[in-house]
């Protein structure tokens, strides 16, 4: 390991030589600079040292960008950002933001697309939830650019409104997950994903407190996909609305685990139906202290 930091060091210290042996006729050579520097980093990778190896695929990512070559420096930015990504999540973004500001203007779209999402991501795992969201948004329209990622689009379009239920957003997250639904069921692939949509959006408008627009939305869903109502999804949402109406707390816990011992719920889903519980059971309390 020690070697390879060493090795990593004679060839960053040639390839700042490169930089500063300059002629007035060529200038500094920023090829050989930036080719020397990506030995160096990746051998400091190889000696785990990750900070030093994500500067050095920077100075690499600079020597591309004085030469034009865009494309590298942007590679370069990414490979130093999943050197930082071992140390410092706010250096990855750094980094990210970098390759995706560069392969947005040189028109590679799927690219910037990809660490956009990558950057949401980043944040997701960092509890830092609105920055998530707006990175994901990025993606879904960096992905829609030419219209030939359907299947990214809805995956990012799917993290902003779980993200946005999360936020409490839910209105958001309502009509996101119904215009995945609307998009969904004219795709063979994709319409098997409906009734989930289906379930995230009913789950939202419970988390409303609305028993009217609850029912509304049940009969919305219905018309959407007429096979939605014999679904263990639609019986749930159903039965759910139905204790919250009945203001049952019993029957509400009830429900939720008899779906659970079936179907497996995401703990953002989980959180949402706490979050119902709570606001059932502070209802019940207060009209028992009113009586």
């Amino acid at each position: 390991m020690a070697d390879h930091i060493q090795t990593g060091q004679q060839l960053a210290n040639k390839a700042e030589k490169k930089l500063f042996c300059c002629c007035a006729l060529f200038g500094s050579n920023y090829q050989d600079a930036a080719e020397l520097f990506l030995k160096s980093a990746k051998s400091f990778k190889l000696g785990k040292s990750w900070d030093k190896a994500g500067s050095i695929f920077i100075k690499s990512a600079k020597c591309h960008i004085k030469l034009d070559n865009k494309f590298d420096a942007a590679k370069a930015y990414v490979d130093a950002s999943h050197c930082y990504k071992k140390t410092s999540t706010k250096g990855a973004i750094t980094c990210l933001n970098q390759a995706v500001t560069i392969f947005t203007e040189i028109g590679q779209h799927i690219m910037a697309a990809r660490y956009c999402k990558e950057i949401g991501e980043l944040y997701e795992l960092d509890k830092d939830l609105e920055h998530a969201k707006s990175y994901f948004e990025r993606a879904s329209e960096l992905f829609d650019f030419r219209g030939d990622a359907a299947t990214s689009v809805i995956q990012c379009k799917q993290k902003v409104a779980q993200l946005s239920a999360q936020l409490q957003q839910y209105q958001n997250a309502i009509k996101i997950y119904e215009d995945i639904a609307q998009q969904s069921l004219s795709n063979n692939l994709l319409k098997y994903g409906v009734r989930g949509y289906l379930l995230n959006s009913g789950l939202c408008e419970l988390c409303k407190g609305d028993i009217v627009a609850i029912t509304n939305a049940l009969e919305r869903y219905q018309d959407l996909d007429p096979t939605f109502s014999r679904t263990r999804e639609y019986k749930f949402l159903a039965d759910l609305a139905a204790s919250i109406d009945n203001e049952d707390v019993a029957s509400f816990t009830q429900v939720v685990k008899e779906f659970e011992s079936i179907t497996h719920l995401e703990s953002w889903k989980s959180t949402l139906l706490a979050r119902v519980k709570d606001a059932l059971e502070a209802k019940v309390m207060e009209e028992d202290d009113l009586t």
